[in-house]
C-alpha cells in the first residue's frame, strides 16, 4: 500500500476547493460524470486508432445511490487508470490528463471535454472521504483504490475490479445529505447532463404494476447521445425541431421559428435558435438559451456570448472554442466570443429577412409576437439597425402593416407641416383614444398603434434614424398630444377670437370647476378651433408624457416617474356652447369684476413704477419702498383671488361648465368615482 500527500503548494487546499473553486456546489455531479464520458470517449478513440483491438461491449456509465451507505456512485467501462497514472493525474493537482491525451490525438481526438484537472476535485466539496476504484485497460494492469478523505494525505493499494474503468465513490457530508435524495440527483442529471454523448443510467425504469411502482430490468437512460443540434439540418422535420422545443421548454407556446447553427471555421459552433412569442415581458424571457460545451452544459447566463437582445432567444448553444474558467460557469471574452456573438448576430438577421421576403404575409401575422425581440435589438445593437431596420414594421390603426420606407412614402404628402417636418401621428391605445384617432383620419391623416413595450423608447430612434438632416425632419407626435388642427399646422395659426382678458377669465372659470385627480394637473387654453370641432378636448404635451413612460424603463429618469402629469383642458372658442358661455360670464360678473380690474390697474401701475426703481437702485432702495413693493404685490394677490372667486362663483352655478369638462374627462377615461356618477345624474336631468 502506498501512502503521501497529493502534491499541492498550499498546506490544506481542501477548504479552497469547498468554498472558493467552484461557484455553484451542484455543479460536482457534472464535472464528475463529463470525466467519467471523458475516459470512455478516449476508450472509443483508441479502438478507432487500432490501440485497442478488443470488443468496446456496454460503455453505459451508471450512476447509483446507497442512502444507507450514504454513498453517491459514478462508475464508467472507459479506459481506466494505473498506479502510476493515478499518482500523476489525481496526486498532482491541475495537471490535466485530457491535456497529453490531446496533444497525442489531437487530429482525431474524441469529443474530449476535461481542461484543466480539477474536474474529479469538485467531489470534495460535498463528500467527506472519496475513493477511485479503478482498472485500466491495458494489458497485465492491476486494479487500484484510492482514498482520501479531505485532506491532503491519501492512501493507494491493489484491489479487486472485474472489469476495466473506473468507480468514483463520493461519501457524503452530513451538511451535503440533500445529494442522498434520488430527486435531487435526477434533478443534476436532467440540468447537466440530459445532452451527453455516452448513454448515463440511473437506477432502472419503473412501471405501474398491481397497483404500485416497480422497477423493471430496463435501465433508465437519463440523455439523448444524439442532440437534434448535432444533427444535419437536411435529415430533420419541422416537428423534429417543435418536439425538441416542447421538451426543453415545457408549457411554453410553439416558437415562431428557428435557425439551426452550424460552423466549424474560423470557430466550432452548433446549436438551435428558437423565436419565441414575446409579449410584455422582457425579464422572464431572458436567459432560456442553454450554453454546451460539447453536450455538457454550462450555463443558461449567455450575455457575454450573445448580444443583449439576443437572451431572449430560447435554445442551444453547443461550441468547444468558448473559453470557460475553472468552474465552466462564467464566461471570459476573447476573440472567439466576439467572433460567434457577430455570427450568430449575422445569423439572426438573415433568417428574419429571409422569412420576410419569402412570406410576406406570414411574417405580419407573426410580427405582433416577434416585434419586442426586434425592437430590443434595435436599441441595444447599433450593428442591428441596418438590417434589422428591413424588416421592421409599422402597423396602423386599422391593422394594416408597412415597413419604414413604405410608410415614410405613404405619409410624406399629406403629413409634412410648414416646417417641412414629417409627422407621423401614432396612438398607444385604440380603444382610449378612438375619438382622437377619428379626428386626425377626417383630416385624411393615417395613425400608428404603438402599443408595445419598447415603442415609445424605439420613437426617439426612428425620429433620428428616419430623418434627412435640414432637406426633411422627423416628428412622433401621439395623436392626443394636441388638437388635431395643430398636431401637423399647415399654415398660420388661427386669429384669436377673444382678447387675452376673455381668455383669461373663461380659463379660470373652467380652471376652478375641474376636479382634483391624483398626479394630475390642469391647464386651460382657449383657441380657435373651428365651429365643427369638439367644445373642449384634453391634451398632454408630448415631451412629458414620453419622459415619464421613459422613466418607467431607466431608473436613471426616476424623477420624471414622480412628477404629477400635466394636461391641458382646451376650450374651442368658435363653438357655439362655449361662445354662450362666454358672453354669459361678461354679462353676469361685469359689475362685480370692474371695480376688481379697476383696483389692478391702479395696483400694477404701483408695482411696475416700483420695480422699475428697485431694478435702478438694487439693494440700496430705500426700506420703505421695499414695504411698499411687498405690500402691493399682496394686495394685487388678494385682488386676484378676489377676482378668481368671482369667476369660480359663476362656473359652480353652471352645469353647462361642469359638463364640458366631464366631457373632456371623459373622452380620456379620466371621469371616475364620484364624478362619473354625477355626470350621469347631470345628463338625466339635462335630458
Amino acid at each position: 500500500m502506498q501512502k503521501g500527500n497529493i502534491g499541492v503548494t498550499t498546506e490544506n487546499i481542501f477548504p479552497v476547493i469547498k468554498k472558493f473553486l467552484y461557484s455553484d456546489h451542484e455543479i460536482f455531479l457534472r464535472e464528475i460524470i463529463s470525466n467519467a464520458v471523458d475516459a470512455t470517449q478516449k476508450m472509443k478513440t483508441l479502438q478507432s486508432q487500432g490501440e485497442f483491438t478488443d470488443d468496446l461491449g456496454d460503455l453505459t456509465i451508471r450512476v447509483s445511490l446507497d442512502a444507507k451507505k450514504k454513498t453517491l456512485t459514478v462508475s464508467d467501462r472507459g479506459i481506466g487508470m494505473t498506479a502510476e497514472e493515478i499518482d500523476k493525474y489525481i496526486n498532482q493537482i491541475a495537471f490535466s490528463g485530457a491535456t497529453d491525451f490531446l496533444e497525442k490525438f489531437k487530429d482525431n481526438a474524441n469529443a474530449i471535454i476535461g481542461h484543466f484537472g480539477l474536474g474529479f476535485y469538485s467531489a470534495f466539496m460535498v463528500s467527506k472521504k472519496v475513493e477511485i476504484i479503478s482498472l485500466s485497460y491495458k494489458a497485465g494492469s492491476k486494479a487500484v483504490k484510492w482514498t482520501c478523505d479531505g485532506t491532503p494525505e491519501y492512501k493507494m493499494e491493489e484491489c479487486k475490479k472485474a472489469d476495466r474503468g473506473t468507480d468514483i465513490v463520493m461519501h457524503i457530508d452530513d451538511e451535503c445529505k440533500e445529494y442522498l435524495e434520488k430527486y435531487k440527483i435526477e434533478q443534476l442529471l436532467k440540468k447537466y447532463c440530459r445532452f451527453l454523448p455516452v448513454s448515463i443510467a440511473f437506477g432502472k425504469k419503473t412501471e405501474w404494476k398491481d397497483g404500485k411502482e416497480v422497477e423493471t430490468d430496463e435501465d433508465n437512460i437519463i440523455n439523448d447521445t444524439d442532440p437534434i443540434w448535432r444533427r444535419k439540418p437536411a435529415d430533420l422535420k419541422d416537428e423534429d425541431y417543435q418536439k425538441f422545443y416542447r421538451a426543453l421548454y415545457p408549457g411554453y407556446e410553439e416558437p415562431l421559428f428557428w435557425i439551426h447553427l452550424n460552423v466549424d471555421y474560423p470557430f466550432n459552433l452548433t446549436g438551435v435558435l428558437f423565436f419565441p412569442k414575446i409579449k410584455n415581458d422582457l425579464d422572464l424571457r431572458r436567459n432560456k438559451i442553454q450554453l454546451y460545451c460539447n453536450q455538457v452544459f454550462v450555463t443558461d447566463s449567455v450575455e457575454n456570448i450573445v448580444p443583449d437582445f439576443l437572451t431572449l432567444l430560447h435554445g442551444v448553444i453547443d461550441s468547444p472554442d468558448i473559453p470557460l474558467n475553472v468552474s465552466r460557469s462564467y464566461l471570459q471574452s476573447d476573440a472567439n466570443v466576439k467572433k460567434i456573438s457577430k455570427y450568430i448576430t449575422k445569423k439572426v438577421s438573415d433568417r428574419l429577412e429571409s422569412i420576410f421576403k419569402e412570406d410576406r404575409k406570414a411574417y405580419e401575422q407573426k410580427w405582433d409576437d416577434l416585434k419586442l425581440f426586434i425592437h430590443y435589438g434595435l436599441l441595444s445593437e447599433p450593428d442591428f439597425w441596418e438590417k434589422g431596420s428591413k424588416v421592421t414594421l409599422l402597423k396602423d390603426t386599422d391593422g394594416k402593416y408597412f415597413t419604414l420606407d413604405e410608410y415614410k412614402t405613404l405619409i410624406r404628402d399629406n403629413q409634412t407641416d410648414k416646417n417641412k417636418t414629417l409627422v407621423y401621428l401614432y396612438a398607444t391605445d385604440a380603444t382610449q383614444q378612438y375619438t382622437y384617432i377619428q379626428n386626425a383620419k377626417e383630416k385624411g391623416y393615417s395613425v400608428l398603434l404603438m402599443d408595445g413595450q419598447l415603442d415609445i423608447p424605439l420613437v426617439g430612434m426612428l425620429e433620428s434614424k428616419l430623418g434627412d438632416g435640414d432637406k426633411e425632419r422627423v416628428r412622433f407626435s401621439r395623436v392626443d398630444s394636441d388638437t388635431v388642427s395643430r398636431l401637423i399646422p399647415k399654415e398660420e395659426d388661427a386669429q384669436e377670437v377673444l382678447d387675452a382678458d376673455e381668455s383669461a377669465n373663461l380659463s379660470s372659470s373652467f380652471k376652478s370647476q375641474i376636479p382634483k385627480i391624483d398626479k394630475a394637473e390642469f391647464m386651460v387654453e382657449v383657441q380657435p378651433l373651428g365651429a365643427d370641432e369638439a367644445p373642449a378636448v384634453i391634451t398632454q404635451s408630448e415631451y412629458m408624457r414620453r419622459m415619464k413612460e421613459m422613466s418607467k424603463l431607466q431608473s436613471g429618469m426616476s424623477f420624471y416617474g414622480e412628477m404629477p402629469d400635466m394636461y391641458t383642458l382646451i376650450l374651442n372658442s368658435d363653438h357655439p356652447a362655449v361662445s354662450k358661455l362666454n358672453a354669459e360670464l361678461k354679462t353676469q360678473t361685469a359689475e362685480a369684476i370692474k371695480p376688481i380690474e379697476a383696483e389692478l390697474k391702479g395696483l400694477r401701475a404701483r408695482q411696475a413704477a416700483l420695480r422699475d426703481e428697485q431694478s435702478k437702485e438694487g439693494d440700496k432702495l430705500p426700506e420703505q419702498q421695499k414695504k411698499d413693493l411687498e405690500q402691493t404685490n399682496a394686495d394685487i394677490k388678494a385682488q386676484e383671488d378676489k377676482k378668481e372667486t368671482v369667476l369660480a362663483d359663476f362656473a359652480k352655478g353652471q352645469d353647462k361648465v361642469r359638463h364640458l369638462i366631464d366631457l373632456a374627462l371623459l373622452q380620456n377615461g379620466m371621469l371616475r368615482g364620484e364624478a362619473l356618477n354625477n355626470f350621469v345624474r347631470r345628463s338625466v336631468q339635462m335630458l
